[in-house]
């Protein structure tokens, strides 16, 4: 077990790892974000398990254009071996194709409980709350 400073950054760099294997397409980084148990609530869509909440975001991600998913404002407590953290996320995405002149953007808030695991932070569950939508979700498809 780390230090508090050492355990916020750790749940930190885990709540990152999320958008960065997003905006890079790089799902085999989300085995690193949640663990296989994971449930996640992203309003109209739920998932029962981290290979639910990878099939979802491949089906929204994959086909679309370009992504920046930008995280802020952590609110991260810790208790031992758990952690419930809020952050702030700022999610704009551009078509592609066709649909390259298309965009869709949300702001909104995502609401995570973690544990510690013994290959680090793991999101067990997660709720995003979208508070504003611009833009189209007509770009968010598979590939």
């Amino acid at each position: 077990m780390g230090t508090l400073a050492e355990d916020r950054l750790a749940v930190i760099e885990t709540l990152d790892r999320y958008a960065v294997a997003l905006d890079t397409r790089d799902w085999s980084l989300l085995d690193r974000v949640f663990t296989p148990d994971a449930t996640g609530d992203y309003g109209a869509y739920r998932c029962t398990s981290r290979e639910k909440i990878h099939a979802l975001v491949r089906s929204m991600l994959g086909g679309c254009g370009p992504t920046q998913h930008l995280l802020g404002v952590y609110r991260i407590e810790i208790s031992g071996d758990e952690a419930a953290s809020t952050c702030k996320v700022r999610a704009h995405h551009v078509g592609r194709g066709a649909e390259a002149q298309l965009e869709y953007e949300c702001f909104g808030e995502y609401r995570d409980r973690l544990i510690r695991t013994p290959d680090g932070w793991r999101i067990r569950e997660r709720a995003m709350q979208i508070t504003h939508e611009t833009g189209t979700r007509a770009i968010l498809k598979p590939a």
